[in-house]
Parts: structure tokens; sequence; C-alpha cells
């Protein structure tokens, strides 16, 4: 896809975690054709990488249309995985290069399930480092992380709007 580059849908995500409560939070920010948006949700039980992962899904998730997206994110693991490790754990079943199950799998699947109609570009970014977007994300994210969201909850920040995907 060649998009002119005001049309590409901008994203930024982070994921946060708080050690000792098992609270995660996730946050997007997405951008597109002058219009931006902000969501957020949360979990229990989780982990930091979790959240990295269910970040850029729900981002993904919230277009509806195929386009081409740059994803920013702080989390190597995320950039790396969806652009590096990805195809190697589908070719070995679900197997890291040691043969170890991949942590994490159901939310990889749902991120490769979620990415297939669109073109996205996959940007890693250096966390805590001014990035105006990337330290927005994180704050959202780490809010996120204490409020009392139910799973699959989605806030839309700057309304008190909360849906369920």
């Amino acid at each position: 896809m060649t998009t002119p580059d005001d049309e590409v849908v901008r994203v930024w995500t982070d994921g946060s975690y708080r050690p000792g409560s098992d609270c995660g939070g996730w946050a997007a920010i997405l951008e597109h054709c002058g219009e931006r948006m902000e969501i957020c949700g949360g979990e229990r039980n989780t982990t930091n990488n979790r959240m990295e992962l269910l970040a850029a899904i729900r981002a993904i998730q919230w277009i509806t249309e195929p386009c081409e997206v740059v994803l920013h994110s702080d989390s190597r693991y995320v950039v790396d995985g969806a652009t590096q490790w990805l195809g190697g754990w589908v070719r070995r079943g679900w197997q890291t290069s040691t043969g170890s199950p991949v942590k994490n799998d159901d939310l990889w699947r749902l991120l490769m399930s979620t990415m297939q109609p669109h073109d996205i570009r996959w940007e890693w970014v250096r966390g805590h480092n001014g990035h105006t977007e990337n330290e927005r994300a994180d704050q959202l994210a780490t809010w996120a992380a204490g409020a009392r969201f139910k799973p699959g909850q989605v806030r839309i920040v700057g309304t008190k709007t909360v849906i369920d995907l």
C-alpha cells in the first residue's frame, strides 16, 4: 500500500504493570487525518509484556478499515516479536528456537489475526526519553493499571465512555 502520509494511521502504545498488585494497564494513542483518540484499559493477574501486547492489539482492533499503520512502541518484546520472531514461532508450531512454548501465545495469535488486513510498520522508540506521545501513553497505561477495569473493557480517554470489546 502507498498512502499519502497524512492518511497513515499513527499509533503509540505502552503497557504498565504494578508489581505486588498483579494489576496492569495498557494505552494507545491513535492519530489519523488530524484526528486523535486515546484509549486505555487494564487487567488483573497479568504481566508487563502482556500489557504491552494488549496495547498494540487494542489499538489495531480500533482501526476499522484496512490501511497503512505506523505503530510506535517502547517494547522490544512487541516490536521484535511482531517483526522478527512471529513467523518462526508459527513455523515451529508455537515453539521458540530453543523448543520452549512461546509465552503469551494467546495474545501473539490474537495480534497476528488482528494485523491481517493492515500494512503495519513497527517502530521502536526509547521509553522515558522525552517523546511526547510515548510519555502520554505511559501516563495513561500507568493510570489504567490502578483503575478498575473488567477484562476486555476499553475507556476512551477524555470521556466517561467505557465499552466492552
